[in-house]
């Protein structure tokens, strides 16, 4: 479950709390320069990305829901206690502060694992639905768990969590989902599935209707996503997909092998997730800081397999709003033709 591992602040608190860490920052003058994206990994070779169709008998098994948490050895050197959560990591390069600083301000610890909304919303809603308040934006991140089913649950498994974050990690989508057959292993140790939570899960298809709806348009950030989309029995554009276990620059960390996503957020990263039970919000936070990080290196290699993007994705922004340009530019056109 995701809730603050802080204390819990009175709303009015947090403004004042911002300002005064802003009045600190601007007084360090020995801060270091942001860290360009392309410097976090090995920079990018070809792609070679193969992108299958989905088959009925593909939904990963416990093992290898457990291959997303194996992958190349671990090169960072800190504490565990050290590490951030990924909620913390995004939220604070989205501020260009350090995450110590800014769990200090807001009274929470570095595992404190949630993002503020517009609202000033102190927690994550688990099993919300669809959000009252979040914006979409052109790019969205991912992340489902499962559960064991039928007579050999360790290679059957079925649909029970899906969490979609927007491009600054703030919770578009998380609902429980009712497996359509029975479940005879919850994997509570790793999904944090319980024979409780699934007892206000929507259906399978109310979930597929509100996530087809997310999807539609919008370029879809995953980590061996592949996995994610034959759970929901849904299909999504190649071109529109991001996937960071098949990344080049990524799996050049791996040796050539797909990474896994805890050892990807601890290489690339220096957060730690997957602790015990995993959060898919949280593990759909970690992909899209990921994808953030190497995202020129992403784009690159999209130009090089797919050519350049002519089409706007609804004429979306990141985070949601309309691009400013986007009805003066077909103006320009217009007249350039007469």
């Amino acid at each position: 479950m995701i809730n603050g591992s802080g204390p819990v602040m009175e709303l009015k608190d947090l403004s004042s709390n911002w300002k005064k860490l802003q009045q600190t920052l601007k007084a360090d003058t020995t801060k270091s320069p942001k860290r360009k994206a392309s410097e976090s990994v090995l920079q990018p070779h070809r792609i070679g990305v193969k992108y299958r169709k989905i088959e009925s008998d593909s939904i990963p098994s416990r093992n290898e829901k457990r291959e997303k948490s194996k992958g190349m050895d671990s090169r960072w050197s800190g504490r565990e206690d050290d590490k951030p959560s990924a909620s913390l990591a995004l939220w604070a390069e989205d501020h260009d502060i350090p995450a110590k600083d800014l769990a200090a301000a807001y009274g929470s610890s570095l595992k404190g694992t949630f993002i503020p909304d517009k609202n000033n919303k102190t927690e994550d809603t688990i099993n919300e639905g669809l959000s009252p308040v979040a914006e979409a934006g052109k790019f969205i991140a991912i992340d489902c768990e499962m559960v064991g089913v039928g007579p050999t649950p360790d290679t059957d498994s079925a649909l029970a969590r899906v969490s979609i974050v927007n491009y600054h990690g703030h919770q578009l989508y998380d609902s429980f989902v009712q497996p359509r057959e029975t479940v005879t292993d919850y994997r509570t140790f790793v999904s944090g599935i319980t024979p409780q939570l699934l007892q206000s899960a929507r259906t399978f298809e109310a979930v597929l209707a509100d996530v087809a709806k997310l999807l539609d348009g919008r370029i879809l950030v995953g980590h061996a996503i592949k996995h994610d989309l034959e759970a929901l029995l849904l299909g999504h554009s190649k071109r529109d997909i991001r996937d960071t276990s098949r990344h080049p620059a990524f799996k050049q960390l791996a040796g050539g092998k797909t990474p896994g996503l805890k050892k990807l957020a601890r290489e690339v990263l220096g957060v730690e997730i997957q602790g015990g039970e995993h959060s898919s919000i949280e593990d759909a936070r970690a992909t899209m800081l990921l994808f953030r990080r190497e995202k020129e290196g992403f784009e690159k290699e999209h130009i090089k397999k797919f050519g350049p993007d002519h089409k706007r994705l609804n004429g979306l922004a990141e985070d949601g709003g309309q691009k400013g340009n986007h009805s003066k530019t077909k103006k320009k056109k217009k007249k350039t033709r007469k």
